[in-house]
């Protein structure tokens, strides 16, 4: 499970190091995608199977784009000696990634935001509406 908030740089070349807890669960196969947000999200290769599984269950008539978002912006990762990956160009300017980035877990998998847009985007976090969404859900 992956969990918690991590604040990194990315360099020119597109090196992000990646916290050893997260490596560890990550393990060596694993994919890049772009997010639902503005975000490039990192999925072991297994949660990547289990996420595309849902997908190939949908009509076609109405998962043909869903697919081509998903599979035609993903690709496979690695890790460097260096405990880093290298994010491609496409994904860090979709997700404006250039200097300060953060790494947020999300349960199955983890997702790399931009320092602004994460800070963004945490702003936009009301306890209030966190808890009616909960609530609608039937938690």
């Amino acid at each position: 499970m992956f969990y918690g908030e991590y604040k990194h740089t990315i360099d020119a070349k597109g090196r992000l190091f990646i916290p050893a807890k997260l490596r560890e669960k990550l393990g060596e196969n694993f994919i890049l995608s772009r997010g639902f947000d503005k975000c490039v999200c990192v999925y072991p290769e297994d949660e990547w199977e289990r996420f595309t599984a849902k997908i190939e269950e949908l009509p076609f008539a109405k998962e043909r784009r869903v697919r081509r978002y998903f599979y035609a912006y993903s690709e496979d990762g690695s890790i460097d000696a260096q405990g880093r990956v290298t994010v491609n160009k496409d994904f860090r300017e979709f997700a404006n990634l250039e200097k300060d980035v953060v790494i947020i877990g999300n349960r199955n998998h983890f997702e790399i935001w931009s320092a602004a847009a994460w800070e963004e985007e945490k702003n936009a976090f009301d306890n209030e509406d966190i808890t009616n969404e909960l609530i609608e859900l039937g938690f």
